[in-house]
């Protein structure tokens, strides 16, 4: 039985039978599967992939409907901190052990999934069908786990779009990811897998990660696998290239981090749909975000070190005739951070504070280690081996992190703690945002009357009714743009803004109401 905190006696939280209904048809796509799994063989692999599927597909989205149809517009979360699924009681634990698991079989036991190197078995094999209608070959670990993932970013799309119909850019930043998830990640490199021949291959290549993401891009083995694919491979090469140094900083500039973390990139995606039950849980203690700052730019020196060792392991000493030698390289990447760290130190050393020396330290620490790649290179020191560094971030962070934690445990510790903790590309857009980019959140504070709504559901753990409060814009690193404290603001303090870069950061320490001595304010002016 529901409890009902509510004064009036009115409230419940009980499913309906809509719901339960919806609900039991959900599991039953997932039972199919579950059955797949452990090797019962289905004689029409197609039929019951489409049944089970179909049938996740419209329980979200009957469950969805039915949960939010009769309820006026506007941002519902009744019940979230009694509700033993969103507020970390026993199904919560249940469903973060589930996908934990789950994860850790998918990356590193896939065999238990059903994957050969001939024929697939089980759950991967049920998928086959699937995966040779849009690339032509047989499903893989990562085909099955594509497919989810979109499904789950589309479907409990629906229900974003549903709850917060009210909001446009709610709908639109929705609309936004289901779009890049399902063309760009799933479908385009499925149908580039298809345009491959014995004298033509594409890499397969999600069009929408940018380095740091695609960590592993600029390895030699995917370098060759461009070159050999001609015109085309090249393009996709100097595309990945100007992600990172020319259209990601524009963007950037243009419209804060949010343009990837809330309207691109697939972990946000999924995030924002399948994790918004869980968007309340982030950390919102000062420890977590000292915890934060230091993990996530550690993470950033460790993948900028692994990717600079990587390209630095198969370039040539010049006798091979190459313009870009190891030496070149490492000057080149050292002066490329040496410029960053002095324009910021110069222009931005006010503003950043405690930060420039976060910054400094971590500088130190790449050219150190450049330094040492350098005149170690023939050495078998752990920190030196290409190898070792790419295996060691594939696992921790790659797996581990990314996956794993990140998602496995949203019941748990939220819905964005790999973009908090573990993300480089965060890191790196949230360095871009806080230097030069023309977004902020300003806020109203005379309009504002302490609820907390927007502190409680930033998912990124930033205190927003302490900016509020003081009338300050809010510029902050981790910031994503999504835009949920001002949709449950009920005053409409808050607002996402792109202006000028003039008076983005407006240190503010005063506070409204009887925390100040207004007649001292007065005669001090």
């Amino acid at each position: 039985m529901a409890h009902n905190i509510s004064a009036t006696g009115d409230t419940t939280y009980a499913l309906s039978l809509q719901q339960k209904l919806a609900t039991l048809l959900g599991f039953v796509g997932l039972f199919i599967l579950t059955l797949a799994t452990f090797n019962t063989s289905f004689p029409n692999k197609t039929l019951w992939l489409t049944l089970s599927l179909g049938a996740i597909c419209v329980g979200i989205t009957w469950f969805s409907v039915n949960q939010y149809q009769n309820k006026t517009a506007g941002i519902k979360n009744d019940g979230v901190y009694i509700n033993a699924f969103t507020s970390r009681g026993f199904w919560a634990w249940m469903l973060g052990i589930f996908l934990t698991g789950f994860y850790i079989v998918l990356y590193f036991y896939p065999q238990y999934l059903g994957l050969r190197e001939n024929d697939n078995t089980g759950l991967i094999a049920l998928f086959d069908p699937l995966s040779k209608l849009l690339s032509g070959n047989p499903a893989s670990q990562w085909f099955v786990y594509g497919t989810l993932y979109t499904i789950a970013i589309v479907f409990f799309g629906v229900k974003f779009i549903y709850k917060y119909r009210h909001n446009h850019y709610q709908r639109l930043r929705t609309f936004s990811v289901m779009f890049f998830q399902l063309g760009f990640a799933f479908l385009i490199p499925e149908f580039m897998m298809r345009l491959n021949s014995e004298s033509f291959a594409l890499p397969y290549y999600d069009l929408k990660n940018i380095w740091p993401l695609n960590y592993y891009n600029f390895e030699q083995y995917r370098v060759d696998e461009f070159i050999s694919a001609g015109s085309i491979g090249i393009a996709l090469l100097i595309f990945g290239l100007a992600s990172i140094f020319i259209i990601t900083p524009i963007l950037t500039y243009k419209y804060g981090k949010r343009w990837y973390c809330s309207w691109v990139c697939g972990c946000g995606g999924l995030a924002e749909t399948a994790g918004d039950s869980f968007r309340h849980l982030s950390d919102k203690r000062l420890f977590a975000w000292k915890v934060e700052r230091w993990v996530v730019h550690s993470v950033l020196v460790f993948v900028v070190l692994m990717t600079t060792a990587v390209v630095y392991s198969y370039l040539g000493d010049g006798s091979k005739g190459y313009w870009l030698t190891r030496d070149v390289f490492l000057i080149g990447v050292a002066l490329l951070l040496t410029a960053v760290f002095a324009g910021v130190m110069i222009f931005k050393r006010n503003e950043f504070k405690k930060d420039a020396f976060y910054g400094a330290t971590g500088y130190f620490i790449i050219i150190l280690v450049l330094i040492g790649l350098h005149y170690f290179q023939g050495s078998q020191l752990f920190l030196f081996e290409t190898e070792t560094l790419r295996s060691t971030y594939g696992f921790l962070i790659g797996s581990i992190f990314a996956g794993v934690i990140g998602t496995g445990f949203y019941p748990i510790f939220g819905n964005r703690v790999w973009c908090r903790m573990g993300c480089p590309m965060a890191a790196i857009l949230g360095f871009q945002q806080r230097l030069f980019s023309k977004f902020r959140i300003t806020t109203n504070g005379g309009q504002c009357i302490s609820c907390g709504n927007c502190s409680t559901y930033c998912e990124m753990g930033i205190d927003v009714r302490a900016y509020a409060q003081k009338g300050e814009n809010i510029v902050r690193s981790s910031c994503v743009g999504c835009g949920i404290c001002a949709a449950v603001c009920p005053r409409g303090v808050l607002k996402l803004e792109n202006d000028s870069m003039k008076g983005r950061i407006n240190s503010n320490d005063v506070l409204l109401g009887n925390d100040v001595d207004l007649m001292t304010l007065v005669n001090e002016k």
